[in-house]
């Protein structure tokens, strides 16, 4: 059984779960609210509007509620394999352990890229008719914000991979999820540092407080510098995805 054929089985056995509606919940929960309570200082000659609104939104998405909702995927996908024994049945099988791994994680990585499609989806709509409503004429920055939306989903891959890493590590959920939360909250304390990039759990959220330096201060200074972040974000998460690699199923084949 090859890699593409168990990536099938995993995304068959998730298709009927409860993780889609899921999806919906954040994104419609802080771009409504952002953008409603932005849209309130609109005015016609409004500049810039595009770029505020999505900032007001984006950033407590991605510092608390895309983490969130990615810890909750990663315990469902988990969970599913504990039921009925399905991790003991799978492990029966003449398939790599390390392999059923990876093909497990690419399962809550599809939910993180479908999760930002609906955040973006939905702030486009929401923002569309902020301005219009508002009589702002602004052309919509659509490279702006598919730049920044693919960067929330590319620095959240080295948390997930970290989450994932928790969830095979600890059998019951309710402790990698209270470990999980437990690191979330402190994100954007982290993210105010200077070793920010030592912390996966504030990626997002900085990259996003970096966006908001641009936009207020006009500074080439506060740009979101790519090193030491991307050798210490490649440096976790392959850490991370060979760690839950190397443990994932070991206490069932015992």
């Amino acid at each position: 059984m090859n890699f593409l054929e168990l990536l099938m089985i995993e995304f068959t056995k998730v298709k009927r779960s409860r993780i889609i509606p899921l999806l919906f919940i954040a994104p419609l929960l802080v771009v409504c609210s952002g953008v409603s309570n932005l849209s309130m200082y609109f005015t016609p000659e409004y500049t810039n509007a595009w770029p505020a609104m999505f900032i007001q939104s984006a950033l407590l998405y991605a510092y608390y509620l895309l983490p969130f909702s990615m810890i909750v995927v990663c315990v469902m996908i988990a969970g599913r394999e504990t039921q009925n024994n399905g991790i003991l049945k799978m492990l029966a099988l003449p398939v790599n352990r390390q392999t059923l791994s990876l093909a497990k994680f690419c399962v809550p990585v599809f939910y993180l890229f479908m999760e930002i499609v609906v955040f973006f989806v939905t702030f486009i709509v929401a923002g569309w008719i902020a301005t219009a409503a508002s009589g702002i004429r602004e052309t919509m920055p659509l490279f702006y914000l598919l730049k920044w939306c693919l960067g929330l989903f590319l620095t959240m891959l080295p948390c997930v991979a970290v989450m994932w890493a928790l969830t095979v590590l600890f059998e019951k959920p309710l402790i990698s999820v209270g470990l999980n939360l437990f690191l979330v909250i402190p994100g954007l304390l982290a993210g105010a540092t200077p070793v920010w990039f030592l912390y996966p759990y504030c990626y997002s959220g900085y990259l996003v407080s970096c966006s908001l330096h641009e936009f207020t201060a006009k500074s080439a200074n506060t740009a979101f510098r790519l090193f030491p972040f991307v050798p210490c974000a490649i440096m976790i998460f392959t850490l991370s995805l060979v760690l839950a690699a190397k443990r994932f199923g070991k206490k069932e084949m015992r």
